[in-house]
Parts: C-alpha cells; structure tokens; sequence
C-alpha cells in the first residue's frame, strides 16, 4: 500500500514539478527528490499545498560534507504528510558560498534546525530571522561536523579557580597515551605485557 502511494507521489511530483527534479528514487518506504537549491521554496510549497501530497509537518534538516565531491555539501529536508501516512525526503547539492533559501516563512520549525546547520557545518541561509549558533559556545571556532575540523576542536573552555571565571585557551594534549592497540582486553595489550615483563627482568636481577 505505501510502495503505491510512493509511486502515485512520484509520479505527480515528476509531471508536476518536471523541470525542476533532478533525480527521484524510493528507498526503504521513502521518496527522494534531488532538486537545485534555487528551486527549495517552489518545490516545498508545492508539497505542502497540493491537495495529493500535503506533507505539512518538517521533521528535520540534516547536513551531510562530501570534501571529495565537487559540490562538497548537501542537504536533506524530511517531511511527513498525516493524511497521506508518507514521508519524502528533499535533497540538494552545493559549494560552501552558496547561500541556501531559508524556509522559515514556510515551516517555522525549520527556524532552530537552520541554525544547527549552520552551527554545525557553516552553511548560511538566506533570509533567516536570527542565524546564530545554537549548539557550541558564542566564541567557538569552526563547524565540529566539518571533515575537515580537527578531532579535538582548537580551544578547550574550562573554569579557572585562580581567575574564577570561564577561560578560553589553545588545546594542549599529553601525547603519552596516545597511542593503542586492539588486542583482546583478556590478554593485556602490548604496554602492559613489556611492563610485566621488564617487572620480572628486575626480580631475577
């Protein structure tokens, strides 16, 4: 019964919105929309307007960094339609200094998911009624869901005793216990088993 409607859906939204999809496929019960991002705001009125798709709930937006692809980041928007008991999902492709459509005026919910995009990834929206991060700190540097973001950021934040306020300073880590091994925890791993060992040469000495 789902796989009809998604079928029904995409076939209306190819004929109604044909210029404008790039590429539609249907995956695990789900309908996927490849669109350019000039196109957002058409296509997504059109969704929720239209009488045989009424998808009027935003469930989320999800940023995804390719830094091997040409257009290095995309864009996911998930939606659910209640009457029709169907999601479809939107998906556009784009370099860093495009600026992606806010679709706040259309969903206000997408207001604070916006903002996490941004936060998390550096994408601006155009239009956007108060683009801020949202999840990292006002003094923050760079977007943590980049790949190309260090694995232990570049500032470390911690409350100093001496100063008693927050401070702010480069991250400075110990290198002695950086580096592992994967055997079995049953047996030890290697650093333990050379102190075990050099325990036992001092005995006999």
């Amino acid at each position: 019964m789902i796989l009809n409607n998604l079928k029904k859906l995409e076939k209306l939204v190819n004929s109604e919105l044909a210029s404008k999809v790039q590429r539609s496929v249907i995956e695990n019960n789900e309908l996927l929309i490849e669109i350019k991002d000039v196109e957002l705001i058409d296509v997504i009125q059109f969704l929720k307007s239209n009488d045989s798709c009424k998808f009027r709930q935003l469930i989320d937006i999800a940023g995804v960094d390719y830094p091997e692809n040409e257009k290095r980041f995309q864009l996911v928007y998930l939606f659910l339609s209640h009457e029709k008991n169907i999601r479809i999902k939107l998906l556009i492709k784009f370099n860093l200094d495009q600026i992606i459509p806010s679709i706040t005026k259309i969903f206000p919910s997408a207001n604070w998911m916006e903002r996490e995009v941004f936060d998390m990834y550096g994408v601006k929206f155009k239009n956007h009624p108060d683009l801020r991060r949202i999840l990292t700190d006002y003094n923050f540097k760079g977007h943590p869901l980049r790949k190309d973001f260090p694995l232990t950021g570049f500032n470390e934040v911690r409350y100093s005793e001496k100063e008693k306020k927050v401070v702010y300073e480069s991250v400075k880590l110990e290198q002695n216990y950086r580096n592992f091994d994967f055997e079995s925890p049953w047996e030890g791993t290697k650093y333990i088993k050379e102190v075990k060992e050099l325990g036992k040469d001092e005995k006999k000495n």
